[in-house]
């Protein structure tokens, strides 16, 4: 049993060693970011298994797809991501929260938090998604507080482009979760539902508390992922 073990544990290490060695040389993150994205695709592939770390490989595929998408425009525009990809602060605020209810599943066996972990992976890639999207293929935004237009890629602004992108990418996440057996396709639309709540959430708070200087961006990502789960949790059983 010792020996299976340390051999699992051995498969896992070298899996998400190369998921994050191959996520920095497509320069997706930093060599900070590397390092925190080892760290969380370990502790779900430990936690939970290789369903969700094919949803983490699905997050990682959407983020880095619509991050490339219109990169000119978007560094025209000045909101374009680093081109050594996103930081170390950058993927803990975006997947932490996942990693985070994924392990309470584990150590509390109340499966029902993975409900929670997939919701809050589904909202970092709709997040994502919506606003690099929104940002390549819209002329404008609309302040979601006021609907007011404003230009692409303010916070709290939100656009038709960004917003199917955001379901896409919310369903993507929802059905890859589904289809490796981390949830059941019943709750496939909680899943997708609870994400898309919670990129609302991000765009309010964007709206209000960042653009106040209260809240910073990655804070604002902390927070929507983390009530993308709660709103799983309530709305999943």
């Amino acid at each position: 049993m010792d020996t299976l073990l340390s051999y699992e544990t051995l498969v896992a290490v070298a899996v998400t060693t190369a998921f994050a060695g191959g996520a920095w040389l497509l320069r997706g993150v930093t060599s900070g970011g590397a390092l925190a994205g080892f760290v969380v695709a370990l502790a779900l592939l430990v936690t939970t298994g290789p369903g969700s770390f094919a949803v983490l490989i699905a997050v990682f595929a959407v983020a880095w797809l619509t991050t490339r998408l219109g990169y000119r425009r978007k560094q025209t525009l000045g909101t374009a991501e680093n081109a050594r990809g996103r930081s170390a602060s950058q993927v803990l605020a975006n997947l932490g929260g996942g990693a985070l209810f994924a392990v309470a599943a584990y150590t509390t066996e109340h499966r029902i938090l993975l409900l929670a972990a997939m919701a809050a992976l589904a909202e970092a890639a709709a997040d994502t998604a919506a606003s690099e999207c929104g940002q390549a293929l819209s002329d404008g935004a609309y302040l979601i507080t006021s609907f007011r237009r404003v230009p692409a890629g303010i916070n709290g602004g939100v656009s038709a482009p960004g917003t199917i992108a955001g379901v896409v990418a919310a369903a993507i996440v929802g059905a890859v979760a589904a289809a490796g057996h981390v949830v059941t396709w019943r709750v496939l639309p909680v899943v997708v539902g609870a994400g898309l709540l919670g990129t609302t959430i991000d765009s309010l708070l964007g709206a209000t508390l960042e653009r106040r200087g209260i809240l910073g961006n990655n804070g604002v990502n902390v927070a929507s992922t983390l009530a993308a789960g709660m709103i799983a949790l309530l709305i999943g059983r």
